[in-house]
């Protein structure tokens, strides 16, 4: 699956394809009205999409940061600081390209640039994302436990925190 740096270029393809699969998975679980920024985040690290055919089907980022519950959990898991972690984050697959390698291609390409970056990878997701979890479990992340994230005075969501596969040995 073809896999490269996502260029500005890409952005409106990629809002598009946020909105499908929030339709589709509730992901992202609120919509944003800015979902160009949602797809952008500000503390991201570097960002990529899989294309077949001229079509955007697949997107994922490394970020920074994600909640306090999830970088704590992660954290005391690794044994590692929280600014020794890469959160792989805003994976999306179109629904039409599911199950035929995107997710588990993008998932590779994060990991490896988390590696390259010094950092361990790491992600989370909400417990009714079944497809998801269904992935990072079949891709051989870990399941270092769950957390409660409060976001805002009445938003919360519990989510599995999951460590992504050891750095490479030279």
């Amino acid at each position: 699956m073809p896999v490269r740096e996502r260029t500005e270029a890409d952005l409106d393809d990629c809002v598009r394809l946020a909105r499908v699969v929030h339709e589709l998975d509730r992901y992202p679980v609120f919509l944003p009205a800015d979902l160009r920024r949602f797809i952008t985040a500000p503390d991201a690290l570097a960002a990529w999409v899989a294309e077949l055919d001229g079509q955007i089907i697949g997107h994922v980022a490394l970020r920074s940061n994600s909640s306090a519950a999830v970088v704590a959990m992660a954290s005391e898991a690794l044994k590692l600081p929280a600014d020794r972690l890469g959160v792989v984050a805003r994976l999306l697959v179109s629904p039409q390209h599911r199950r035929r390698g995107t997710g588990r291609s993008l998932l590779e390409v994060a990991s490896k640039q988390a590696h390259a970056r010094g950092l361990w990878p790491i992600l989370d997701v909400v417990t009714h994302q079944k497809g998801a979890i269904a992935l990072y479990d079949k891709c051989g992340w870990t399941r270092a436990g769950q957390v409660t994230s409060r976001y805002g005075d009445d938003v919360v969501l519990d989510e599995l925190v999951y460590l992504g596969p050891r750095p490479p040995v030279d």
